[in-house]
């Protein structure tokens, strides 16, 4: 109860922020509470894609997105990361913007070092269908450990 009072008084004032899902999981070693957003929720910026002028001629394209910021399912602290994507277009490329947008909408999300990892991948692939794509995120020192998430796709 009084945890509550405390969560209430410290949000007046401020903007009334989204009802938290129901918790999903609780940690059997430290009884912590973990709220991952579920995906319906993340109201992720659509990526958008324009037509690859050069079909078959193979290009790497890379980005380093510095700035990548998510919330600890575990802490609600800010997790922050660089994140590198590689891909090899087929016949759409990612619209820059877009991109920025898609990464930038993670500010709010509550999910893992992992999770992300796959999702970004998972929703690059689902947006430009690209014949290979690697994405790494470095993400920063917690706790004296850096935690560094490397995926991949190869399209058939």
């Amino acid at each position: 109860m009084k945890a509550e009072k405390r969560a209430v008084k410290r949000t007046s004032g401020r903007t009334a922020r989204k009802r938290l899902p129901a918790v999903k999981e609780v940690s059997p070693v430290a009884s912590l509470e973990i709220r991952s957003t579920l995906r319906e929720e993340m109201n992720l910026y659509p990526l958008d894609t324009f037509a690859y002028e050069y079909p078959g001629k193979r290009i790497e394209i890379n980005f380093s997105m510095p700035e990548f910021t998510a919330i600890c399912p575990f802490s609600d602290f800010p997790d922050f990361a660089t994140i590198n994507l590689m891909y090899v277009p087929n016949e759409r490329c990612i619209e820059l913007k877009s991109l920025k947008l898609y990464i930038n909408s993670y500010r709010d999300v509550k999910i893992f070092h992992e999770h992300v990892v796959n999702q970004i991948l998972q929703d690059f692939v689902a947006a430009c269908d690209p014949l290979e794509v690697r994405i790494e995120g470095d993400f920063h020192v917690r706790g004296n450990i850096r935690t560094m998430i490397r995926a991949g796709y190869v399209r058939k």
